[in-house]
């Protein structure tokens, strides 16, 4: 009876197979099915040998990466207490006209900003602290947004949001070089808390360029970047090929701050020479925060380090 049900009592066994030409190519066509990738494994594939070969083109930057990102993100703030400081009687004079702080608490806001803005960016630059000068900094953009009256101004608002996503990154980084040294003590918890950090890190560095797609007149190279930029985006959020998304964010970001911000072609009195001048230092700050994910990659809770897994 088993010999009935099986294939010896139909001749269907593998010599009847060979004979009507089924197993040979029925087995191509399964492993050519098999092998065939799908497009996202394409898409990988082409990408990583893009990712290699700026590997070996990046080779020689490639260990000042860190120190470059941590000077990038933290110029912003460099070049607005320089600001400050150039334009102090401006500056108290807009806080006590027109945002109405009593005279001597004007005096204080600015001088607090400076200080806090020029010692922390010294500690992030020099990897001392990083905890507490990436508190102050973030400190230093909350308060400013409050104070300057623009926390409700949604292009600020954005970018302000990819400027903490940089300091954010900082954090992380130097989570990562951070060696856990005294035995006993758990250290799951920082993991987890790196991981997290590298998580909010990515989510908010991509407020920018929201913020650059709401922004201005559409025009079909607006588009076209625009629709490059949002695909890099995605891929930096979720992890997927993060580094080379990262490094597309890069070079879209400084082709646009120099052709956009271009503060030294403007005249001196110029009114807008300062706000590009901001946009420029911020957009800066930014690209430094993409460049430290770079270095460091996406983190656990991404896609690539889950295919890394399975």
């Amino acid at each position: 009876m088993a010999q009935i049900r099986g294939t010896a009592g139909y001749n269907l066994g593998p010599s009847s197979q060979n004979r009507f030409g089924v197993g040979a190519g029925y087995s191509n066509m399964k492993a050519e099915a098999t092998n065939d990738p799908s497009p996202l494994e394409a898409i990988r594939a082409q990408t990583s040998k893009i990712e290699d070969w700026l590997d070996t083109l990046s080779e020689p930057v490639k260990p000042y990466l860190p120190a470059i990102g941590r000077f990038l993100i933290v110029v912003t703030f460099l070049e607005d207490a320089v600001r400050i400081l150039t334009q102090w009687n401006d500056q108290l004079l807009y806080l006590h006209d027109y945002r109405h702080f009593p005279r001597g608490a004007n005096h204080m806001f600015l001088a607090l900003n400076v200080i806090a803005m020029l010692i922390c960016s010294t500690m992030v630059i020099i990897r001392k602290h990083s905890n507490e000068a990436v508190a102050g900094l973030l400190g230093v953009v909350v308060t400013q947004a409050l104070g300057y009256g623009l926390i409700f101004d949604l292009n600020f608002f954005l970018r302000n949001l990819s400027v903490m996503g940089g300091l954010i990154m900082v954090l992380s980084d130097s989570w990562v070089r951070k060696k856990f040294a005294p035995a006993g003590l758990p250290q799951i918890d920082e993991k987890d808390r790196k991981m997290y950090l590298q998580l909010a890190g990515r989510i908010l560095l991509i407020f920018l360029f929201i913020g650059f797609v709401f922004a201005g007149d559409w025009s079909v190279s607006r588009i076209v970047v625009s629709a490059l930029g949002f695909v890099a985006c995605v891929m930096v959020v979720v992890g997927f090929k993060a580094k080379f998304s990262a490094i597309m964010l890069v070079l879209i970001l400084s082709v646009f701050n120099v052709l956009v911000n271009n503060f030294w072609t403007l005249h001196e009195h110029h009114p807008q020479k300062d706000f590009a001048k901001y946009d420029f230092f911020q957009i800066l700050s930014i690209v430094g925060g993409l460049l430290l994910l770079v270095n460091m990659g996406p983190g656990q809770f991404s896609v690539d380090e889950k295919k890394k897994v399975y």
